[in-house]
């Protein structure tokens, strides 16, 4: 069994309207050091146990077709394997 992160964020080339709104809230708040806040998805998938190159390959394509728009998201994995108990 593996546990797979994804996070998914706007590429920096496009604006993040929700992450202005929460850095301009940080800053009435108080907090005028915050420079950046951007905004962003996060998924956990749980896969049964395959190659590690298999469940790469299925995570790239399920968020390349349906968790990421990839003209404008970026988005990362992270992979690990769940030890199986008895």
């Amino acid at each position: 069994m593996y546990n797979v992160k994804v996070y998914v964020t706007y590429k920096e080339s496009i604006l993040d309207p929700q992450g202005e709104a929460i850095r301009g809230a940080v800053h009435r708040m108080g907090f005028d050091e915050i420079e950046d806040i951007r905004m962003g998805k996060y998924f956990e998938i749980k896969v049964s146990r395959q190659e590690d190159r298999a469940i790469e390959d299925t995570i790239e394509t399920i968020c390349d077709q349906l968790l990421a728009n990839v003209v404008m998201e970026s988005y990362r994995c992270e992979i690990e394997a769940v030890k199986e108990t008895v």
